[in-house]
């Protein structure tokens, strides 16, 4: 299986290659231009593992939520890429990838993702572990107060429940709210290429594959997405 990821969803901006289990990536921490940047980060990749865009299974990328300009910037280049070869994509959300690289981390079985969402907001979920070691959503995904975070109901009483994301670092009531719940916080990790490209793996072997022109972002805010359609 041969499969590419990218992200431009925070600041890291991410490229990754997957051919069977060998995986390559491409990062760099930009507080701009990511826009001249994520090109030549594919093309390295694919330069170096000699593969050429239309020998690949998909190209995924990390859908949102996250800023407004990468996530918007994501989906355009895999359209613009997948369209041009007809190869499909796999929309993966970059909470989940951030979970995911928390459970590849470590033995926890609960991750609660907060990522800065700024205007004094985050963007949260929850995700737990399930049999094929995979994060898999418990409940929604959600943009609000910090005050507005709540574990599920069913984690009364979790061996082990991680806090990731860069909201823990911005907003510090997160953890005066829910610290005697979190075992460990990594404030620092943001989404990378590397994991959507792995999860993307299930997708694709599932069939879950969607056209080019499918490979649309998520913002979560509402009107956030309502000025994107009027453009």
């Amino acid at each position: 299986m041969r499969i590419l990821a990218i992200d431009t969803a925070t600041e890291n901006c991410s490229a990754a290659l997957l051919i069977g289990t060998q995986l390559a990536t491409r990062e760099a921490l930009l507080q701009r231009g990511a826009a001249e940047r994520i090109l030549p980060m594919v093309d390295e990749l694919l330069g170096a593992a000699a593969v050429a865009l239309a020998d690949l299974d998909a190209i995924a990328f990390g859908r949102g939520p996250g800023g407004f300009t990468g996530v918007r910037l994501a989906a355009s280049v895999t359209q613009g890429l997948a369209y041009a070869v007809g190869v499909p994509v796999v929309p993966v959300s970059n909470l989940r990838a951030l979970a995911q690289r928390a459970l590849d981390s470590s033995a926890a079985g609960h991750v609660l993702v907060c990522a800065d969402a700024r205007m004094a907001e985050v963007y949260w979920a929850c995700f737990t572990r399930d049999a094929s070691g995979s994060a898999e959503g418990s409940g929604a995904e959600h943009v609000g107060k910090p005050e507005t975070v709540e574990l599920p109901l069913a984690w009364q009483d979790p061996a082990q429940v991680w806090g990731i994301g860069s909201g823990f670092a911005a907003y510090a009531q997160l953890r005066g709210r829910l610290g005697s719940r979190l075992t460990g916080v990594e404030a620092e990790w943001l989404p990378r290429a590397a994991e959507i490209a792995r999860m993307a793996v299930a997708e694709v072997a599932a069939g879950r594959l969607l056209p080019a022109q499918e490979a649309l972002p998520v913002y979560l805010r509402n009107d956030v997405a309502r000025a994107a359609a009027r453009h």
